[in-house]
Protein backbone atom coordinates (compact mmCIF):
# COMPACT_ATOMS: atom_id res chain seq x y z
CA UNK A 1 0.00 0.00 0.00
CA UNK A 2 1.48 3.31 -1.07
CA UNK A 3 2.03 6.07 1.47
CA UNK A 4 -0.08 9.19 0.77
CA UNK A 5 1.96 11.97 -0.81
CA UNK A 6 1.00 14.44 1.93
CA UNK A 7 2.28 12.16 4.71
CA UNK A 8 5.83 13.48 4.62
CA UNK A 9 8.81 12.11 6.51
CA UNK A 10 8.72 15.18 8.76
CA UNK A 11 5.55 13.83 10.45
CA UNK A 12 7.45 10.77 11.65
CA UNK A 13 10.59 12.73 12.52
CA UNK A 14 8.53 15.05 14.72
CA UNK A 15 6.91 12.09 16.49
CA UNK A 16 10.39 10.66 17.07
CA UNK A 17 11.66 13.98 18.45
CA UNK A 18 8.61 14.28 20.73
CA UNK A 19 9.12 10.74 22.03
CA UNK A 20 12.82 11.42 22.65
CA UNK A 21 12.04 14.61 24.54
CA UNK A 22 9.31 12.92 26.57
CA UNK A 23 11.63 10.03 27.43
CA UNK A 24 14.46 12.31 28.54
CA UNK A 25 12.27 14.87 30.33
CA UNK A 26 9.91 12.46 32.14
CA UNK A 27 12.67 9.94 32.71
CA UNK A 28 14.85 12.64 34.23
CA UNK A 29 12.00 13.73 36.49
CA UNK A 30 11.49 10.12 37.62
CA UNK A 31 15.19 9.81 38.46
CA UNK A 32 15.20 13.01 40.53
CA UNK A 33 14.96 11.44 44.03
CA UNK A 34 17.77 8.99 43.27
CA UNK A 35 19.93 11.58 41.50
CA UNK A 36 19.57 14.23 44.21
CA UNK A 37 20.55 11.66 46.82
CA UNK A 38 23.69 10.62 44.98
CA UNK A 39 24.91 13.74 43.14
CA UNK A 40 23.06 16.59 44.85
CA UNK A 41 20.22 18.92 43.87
CA UNK A 42 22.24 21.48 41.92
CA UNK A 43 24.22 19.03 39.79
CA UNK A 44 21.03 17.13 39.03
CA UNK A 45 19.34 20.37 37.90
CA UNK A 46 22.29 21.24 35.63
CA UNK A 47 22.37 17.76 34.06
CA UNK A 48 18.59 17.78 33.63
CA UNK A 49 18.76 21.13 31.84
CA UNK A 50 21.71 20.09 29.66
CA UNK A 51 19.75 17.08 28.39
CA UNK A 52 16.26 18.60 28.13
CA UNK A 53 16.92 22.09 26.78
CA UNK A 54 18.86 21.11 23.60
CA UNK A 55 16.07 18.69 22.67
CA UNK A 56 13.47 21.39 23.30
CA UNK A 57 15.36 23.84 21.06
CA UNK A 58 15.61 21.23 18.29
CA UNK A 59 11.87 20.56 18.59
CA UNK A 60 11.02 24.25 18.28
CA UNK A 61 13.27 24.81 15.28
CA UNK A 62 12.01 21.67 13.53
CA UNK A 63 8.41 22.72 14.13
CA UNK A 64 9.00 26.19 12.72
CA UNK A 65 10.74 24.81 9.64
CA UNK A 66 8.08 22.18 8.84
CA UNK A 67 4.86 23.72 10.18
CA UNK A 68 3.28 23.84 6.71
CA UNK A 69 4.22 20.27 5.77
CA UNK A 70 1.59 17.73 4.86
CA UNK A 71 -2.07 18.21 4.13
CA UNK A 72 -3.71 21.63 4.49
CA UNK A 73 -6.77 20.62 6.49
CA UNK A 74 -8.18 24.14 6.70
CA UNK A 75 -7.04 27.70 6.08
CA UNK A 76 -8.66 30.48 8.08
CA UNK A 77 -5.78 32.92 8.52
CA UNK A 78 -7.64 35.46 6.39
CA UNK A 79 -10.82 35.26 8.51
CA UNK A 80 -11.28 38.48 10.53
CA UNK A 81 -10.48 38.07 14.21
CA UNK A 82 -8.66 34.73 13.93
CA UNK A 83 -5.17 36.22 14.27
CA UNK A 84 -6.20 38.19 17.35
CA UNK A 85 -7.84 35.09 18.86
CA UNK A 86 -4.68 33.05 18.30
CA UNK A 87 -2.52 35.69 20.01
CA UNK A 88 -4.89 35.96 22.97
CA UNK A 89 -4.96 32.18 23.39
CA UNK A 90 -1.17 32.02 23.07
CA UNK A 91 -0.73 34.71 25.75
CA UNK A 92 -3.08 32.86 28.09
CA UNK A 93 -1.23 29.61 27.43
CA UNK A 94 2.05 31.12 28.66
CA UNK A 95 0.41 32.16 31.94
CA UNK A 96 -0.29 28.48 32.53
CA UNK A 97 2.88 27.06 30.95
CA UNK A 98 5.41 28.90 33.09
CA UNK A 99 4.36 28.94 36.75
CA UNK A 100 7.86 27.60 37.47
CA UNK A 101 9.17 31.13 36.85
CA UNK A 102 8.17 31.75 40.48
CA UNK A 103 11.39 29.90 41.36
CA UNK A 104 13.67 31.15 38.61
CA UNK A 105 16.77 31.04 40.80
CA UNK A 106 16.07 27.37 41.54
CA UNK A 107 15.72 26.63 37.83
CA UNK A 108 19.15 28.12 37.26
CA UNK A 109 20.46 26.16 40.29
CA UNK A 110 21.58 29.40 41.96
CA UNK A 111 19.34 28.53 44.87
CA UNK A 112 18.92 24.94 45.99
CA UNK A 113 16.32 23.34 43.68
CA UNK A 114 13.36 21.92 45.58
CA UNK A 115 10.09 20.16 44.90
CA UNK A 116 7.26 22.44 46.03
CA UNK A 117 3.77 21.43 47.10
CA UNK A 118 1.68 24.39 45.96
CA UNK A 119 -1.94 25.14 46.69
CA UNK A 120 -2.10 28.81 45.79
CA UNK A 121 -2.25 31.09 42.78
CA UNK A 122 -2.78 29.27 39.52
CA UNK A 123 -2.88 25.89 41.31
CA UNK A 124 -6.28 26.94 42.65
CA UNK A 125 -7.45 26.96 39.02
CA UNK A 126 -5.79 23.72 37.98
CA UNK A 127 -3.32 21.38 39.65
CA UNK A 128 -1.52 20.90 36.33
CA UNK A 129 -1.18 24.34 34.72
CA UNK A 130 1.49 23.26 32.25
CA UNK A 131 -0.85 20.66 30.77
CA UNK A 132 -3.63 23.24 30.43
CA UNK A 133 -1.26 25.79 28.91
CA UNK A 134 0.07 23.27 26.41
CA UNK A 135 -3.44 22.32 25.27
CA UNK A 136 -4.37 26.00 24.81
CA UNK A 137 -1.14 26.60 22.85
CA UNK A 138 -1.78 23.58 20.65
CA UNK A 139 -5.38 24.61 19.96
CA UNK A 140 -4.27 28.12 18.99
CA UNK A 141 -1.46 27.07 16.66
CA UNK A 142 -3.34 24.17 15.08
CA UNK A 143 -6.23 26.53 14.41
CA UNK A 144 -3.90 29.06 12.80
CA UNK A 145 -1.76 26.73 10.70
CA UNK A 146 -4.32 24.04 9.87
CA UNK A 147 -1.81 21.45 8.57
CA UNK A 148 -1.56 17.74 9.26
CA UNK A 149 2.01 18.26 10.53
CA UNK A 150 0.82 20.77 13.13
CA UNK A 151 -2.04 18.47 14.12
CA UNK A 152 0.35 15.54 14.61
CA UNK A 153 2.69 17.76 16.64
CA UNK A 154 -0.16 18.99 18.82
CA UNK A 155 -1.47 15.48 19.46
CA UNK A 156 2.01 14.35 20.50
CA UNK A 157 2.49 17.33 22.82
CA UNK A 158 -0.92 16.89 24.45
CA UNK A 159 -0.38 13.15 24.98
CA UNK A 160 2.98 13.87 26.62
CA UNK A 161 1.41 16.39 29.00
CA UNK A 162 -1.50 14.08 29.81
CA UNK A 163 1.08 11.46 30.77
CA UNK A 164 2.77 14.20 32.81
CA UNK A 165 -0.44 14.65 34.80
CA UNK A 166 -0.35 11.02 35.93
CA UNK A 167 3.41 11.01 36.34
CA UNK A 168 3.52 14.27 38.28
CA UNK A 169 0.78 13.21 40.69
CA UNK A 170 2.51 9.88 41.22
CA UNK A 171 5.83 11.54 42.06
CA UNK A 172 4.24 14.06 44.45
CA UNK A 173 2.27 11.29 46.13
CA UNK A 174 5.46 9.28 46.61
CA UNK A 175 7.31 12.29 48.05
CA UNK A 176 4.61 13.89 50.21
CA UNK A 177 2.18 11.06 50.91
CA UNK A 178 -0.91 12.13 52.85
CA UNK A 179 -0.08 15.85 52.53
CA UNK A 180 -0.36 15.59 48.74
CA UNK A 181 -3.55 13.54 48.96
CA UNK A 182 -5.15 16.43 50.88
CA UNK A 183 -3.97 18.91 48.25
CA UNK A 184 -5.31 16.58 45.58
CA UNK A 185 -8.73 16.56 47.25
CA UNK A 186 -8.84 20.37 47.34
CA UNK A 187 -7.65 20.95 43.76
CA UNK A 188 -8.65 19.78 40.30
CA UNK A 189 -7.06 18.86 36.99
CA UNK A 190 -9.87 20.43 34.95
CA UNK A 191 -9.53 24.23 35.07
CA UNK A 192 -11.86 25.91 37.60
CA UNK A 193 -13.56 22.61 38.52
CA UNK A 194 -12.51 22.89 42.17
CA UNK A 195 -13.61 26.54 42.20
CA UNK A 196 -17.04 25.79 40.76
CA UNK A 197 -17.77 22.98 43.22
CA UNK A 198 -16.60 25.01 46.23
CA UNK A 199 -13.36 23.23 47.09
CA UNK A 200 -11.32 26.30 46.13
CA UNK A 201 -11.73 30.04 45.82
CA UNK A 202 -9.65 32.45 43.74
CA UNK A 203 -7.44 34.79 45.76
CA UNK A 204 -6.56 37.47 43.23
CA UNK A 205 -3.82 38.96 45.43
CA UNK A 206 -1.82 35.77 44.87
CA UNK A 207 -1.50 36.69 41.19
CA UNK A 208 0.17 40.02 41.97
CA UNK A 209 3.67 38.63 41.59
CA UNK A 210 6.68 39.82 39.57
CA UNK A 211 6.67 36.49 37.74
CA UNK A 212 3.39 37.31 36.01
CA UNK A 213 4.75 40.68 34.93
CA UNK A 214 7.78 38.86 33.56
CA UNK A 215 5.53 36.52 31.57
CA UNK A 216 3.58 39.50 30.20
CA UNK A 217 6.83 41.18 29.08
CA UNK A 218 7.95 37.86 27.55
CA UNK A 219 4.71 37.58 25.55
CA UNK A 220 5.10 41.15 24.25
CA UNK A 221 8.72 40.48 23.26
CA UNK A 222 7.66 37.25 21.56
CA UNK A 223 4.94 39.10 19.64
CA UNK A 224 7.48 41.70 18.52
CA UNK A 225 10.24 39.22 17.61
CA UNK A 226 8.05 36.46 16.15
CA UNK A 227 8.70 37.37 12.46
CA UNK A 228 12.44 37.60 13.13
CA UNK A 229 12.37 34.27 14.97
CA UNK A 230 10.76 32.57 11.98
CA UNK A 231 13.45 33.97 9.67
CA UNK A 232 16.30 32.90 11.95
CA UNK A 233 15.03 29.33 12.37
CA UNK A 234 14.82 28.82 8.60
CA UNK A 235 18.59 29.29 8.47
CA UNK A 236 19.05 26.19 10.67
CA UNK A 237 18.64 23.13 8.48
CA UNK A 238 16.71 20.49 10.40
Amino acid sequence: MMQPAWLTLSHFVMLGLLFSFAFVHSGGAALRPWAEKHIGCRLYRVLFALTSLPLAVILIIYFFNHRYDGLQLWYIQNVPGVQQLVWVLSAISFLFLYPSTFNLLEIAAIQKPQVHLYESGIIRITRHPQMVGQIIWCVAHTLWLGTSFTLVTSIGLVLHHLFGVWHGDRRLSYRYGEAFEKVKQRTSIMPFAAVFDGRQSIVWQEFLRPAYLGIAVFVLLLWWSHPLLLVVTTKVRL
